[in-house]
């Protein structure tokens, strides 16, 4: 495939892919990001209001 190469032992087992991101970039970000959104679903939630309160007050002391 265009773009991806595979890397081998010496035995020729596949052990990395080394991927062009010129060409992927996009497609590996979005590969990636559903991976941590994976890994992280079964964090603790909080309410959006109470993230954006939590923002706004920390902003507000900076000020």
């Amino acid at each position: 495939m265009r773009g991806i190469n595979y890397m081998t032992d010496d035995k020729g087992i596949r052990t990395a892919v080394v991927i062009d991101l010129k060409t992927y970039g996009e497609e590996i970000e979005d590969f990636l990001d559903g991976i941590e959104a994976e890994s992280r679903k079964d964090e603790p939630k909080e309410e959006a209001t109470i993230v954006f309160e939590r923002i706004l007050e920390a902003k507000l002391a900076d000020d």
